[in-house]
């Protein structure tokens, strides 16, 4: 445990100095101050006022965003120690493998989360200074949900950076990953589907193994119940998992598949060939 400790701790002093720390807070951190500088706060969109429609448009702009942040900054991770040369010390000190892979996870995991949530959580702060209505179960759900998007996409990252032997494969096929978790959203996937015929149920479950599709869905679900921009995709959802099922789907799947991915990755980094 202290040598995970050690090596998230030196993981985020690694990334504070970091570039792309800076710029990822920024981004971040300007979102927030643009929406309020454009008044969002004292708009009205589907009933929402105030700091709801804040939240709704931030969680828009974040699904866009963090994703592909968190991939091409982590799967640096391995695959750029392994250039560096990295491991051929990592092997004559007294660390575990593991502890330096789930150390590195941890680590960038808080670095990850951390500019997104005080963003939002500071909206929160000077809304509620500001005499603004708090949606305190919006927040704590959207919080929940920044939370597990970052955990998906960083399993996802360290999974692509374990199996990459050079840092240009890895940034290359991370945007590949992303690129295509994009263009697969339910759009363009549903013309795919309704050329092929098939059956409704089954090109709904291909969509919602999307995580980018299922981060949309539950954010709407936030303020659209019934999920009508949807169309007749959300009666097979609503019918599925109903409204609040669908909202801990939204949680526990992403989660799952995060973990997952980077259980993968770290089997692979540990059985794979080091130098």
């Amino acid at each position: 445990m202290k040598q995970l400790l050690l090596t998230a701790r030196l993981d985020i002093v690694e990334s504070l100095r970091a570039r792309w720390f800076q710029v990822y807070t920024l981004v971040f951190g300007g979102i927030v101050a643009l929406l309020f500088v454009f008044g969002l706060t004292e708009s009205r969109v589907l009933g929402f006022i105030g700091l709801s429609r804040l939240l709704v448009t931030y969680i828009q702009l974040t699904m866009a965003i963090l994703p592909i942040f968190v991939l091409i900054t982590t799967v640096r991770s391995v695959a750029g120690d392994r250039e560096a040369g990295v491991f051929e010390y990592l092997l004559a000190l007294p660390i575990s493998l593991g502890a330096w892979f789930w150390g590195k996870i941890l680590g960038r995991y808080a670095v990850i989360f951390a500019p997104v949530f005080l963003a939002m959580l500071g909206a929160t702060l000077w809304g509620y200074f500001d005499g603004i209505e708090i949606p305190w179960g919006m927040f704590a759900y959207y919080t929940a949900l920044l939370a597990v998007m970052a955990l998906c996409f960083l399993g996802i990252g360290m999974l692509l950076s374990a199996v990459a032997r050079t840092t240009d494969v890895a940034q290359g096929a991370a945007f590949l990953v992303w690129l295509a978790l994009l263009l697969f959203l339910d759009l363009i996937l549903l013309g795919v589907m309704i050329q092929g015929r098939i059956d409704p149920e089954l090109a709904v479950a291909i969509a919602l193994a999307n995580p980018l599709q299922v981060f949309r869905t539950a954010a709407l679900a936030m303020f659209d119940p019934q999920l009508i921009v949807l169309g007749p995709a959300a009666y097979v959802i609503l019918d599925l998992f109903g409204a609040a099922g669908f909202r801990i789907f939204a949680l526990v799947y992403p989660a799952a598949l995060g973990i997952g991915a980077a259980l993968l990755g770290y089997h692979l980094f540990r059985k794979g060939d080091l130098l």
